[in-house]
């Protein structure tokens, strides 16, 4: 641990930006082990949100000069947002209240443009919110397939050969358990959705947060994840290749304006948790170098990936010896993981 510390420097400094990691229980300081449930947010991004409230909390859309300046913000938390999973623009990001709300917006959308008989194919591997939109679209006539999970908690890719089809129209699945921590072959999953010609949607709320993205090369054309795996505020992002959003016409008010990115972003947004959003993609780039935005992020997550890696590998290997009481994940399971996700049992 003495050596993580010394060659993470910089990173473990960085607790000192987290009011939450000051707080005790019992003169013992609390410890969050729940990373697939959310991260801890920084004084940065706290600091954000709340000069948000303090200046500029007002409706978009308007001549004034609250209004203009919120305007302003949420292009330029799009374009952070479009930096940091290295998209074509941010044009291409949409905010919702969360990746789930977002998701089931998507389907209902795709369900009404899809015709009866057309094919979904699903994971068992997947958080529910990627299961449920598309499970639901069974009552519309449409086809939705499961590809299998394997004993070590892998997607069983045979399976997925056998299922996509050439009725399949869109493969949705995870980039990575958050159950696991498992990342998903997701070239594998690209190439065989383009030889039938299917659209790929990839739920990468425990993926983002952990790796750098680069959806340029993924040639993914939805992608969702959540904020607030990254540092910030409950909000959820996703990403749509420029053209699908209009083709498949999401539930959206008269008033709204109806192109993307906006189609989707129903009733009056977040605007102050947008604004931390754009903060905690700025907190991330703060611990990399390069000369722009991208550059920065791409090598602070580098960082982080490695420091993430060995730290599960030490709680890993040190866990059984520490608490009495607890079942560890397989030494199998530890070679699948990629992100920092360690599973165990207690009691």
């Amino acid at each position: 641990m003495d050596r993580l510390n010394h060659d993470y420097e910089n990173i473990i400094k960085c607790r000192d930006d987290f009011p939450s990691l000051k707080r005790s229980l019992r003169d013992l300081p609390l410890a969050y082990f729940d990373g697939p449930a959310g991260t801890q947010v920084p004084q940065q991004v706290i600091d954000t949100i709340s000069s948000y409230y303090k200046t500029c909390n007002a409706n978009a859309h308007a001549h004034f000069i609250t209004s203009i300046e919120t305007d302003r913000m949420i292009d330029e938390a799009r374009v952070n947002m479009s930096h940091f999973l290295g998209a074509e623009c941010g044009e291409t990001i949409s905010f919702g209240a969360n990746m789930t709300t977002l998701n089931f917006s998507l389907s209902k959308a795709i369900g009404r443009y899809l015709q009866p008989g057309d094919e979904i194919l699903i994971t068992q591997l997947d958080h529910e919110a990627n299961r449920g939109p598309w499970l639901a679209l069974r009552s519309r006539g449409l086809v939705v397939r499961e590809v299998a999970v394997t004993p070590d908690g892998a997607l069983d890719y045979r399976d997925f050969e056998n299922k996509i089809n050439d009725n399949t129209r869109l493969v949705a699945m995870g980039y990575a358990s958050n159950a696991f921590g498992t990342v998903n072959d997701v070239a594998l999953a690209r190439k065989l959705s383009y030889q039938v010609g299917a659209w790929l949607l990839l739920d990468a709320v425990h993926y983002a947060p952990h790796f750098p993205t680069d959806l340029r090369q993924l040639g993914a054309d939805f992608f969702l994840c959540s904020a607030y795996k990254f540092y910030g505020p409950h909000v959820g992002i996703l990403y749509c290749k420029a053209g699908l959003l209009d083709r498949i016409y999401p539930d959206r008010l008269r008033t709204q304006i109806q192109q993307a990115p906006f189609c989707i972003e129903t009733g009056t947004p977040n605007f102050a948790s947008i604004a931390g959003t754009r903060a905690a993609v700025d907190y991330i780039a703060s611990f990399g170098t390069g000369r722009d935005t991208r550059s920065r992020i791409l090598n602070s997550m580098e960082v982080i990936a490695a420091y993430e890696h060995e730290l599960a590998q030490y709680l890993y290997q040190n866990i059984l010896l520490l608490v009495s009481n607890v079942e560890c994940a397989s030494d199998k399971l530890l070679d699948l993981l990629k992100v920092g996700t360690i599973v165990f049992l207690y009691g």
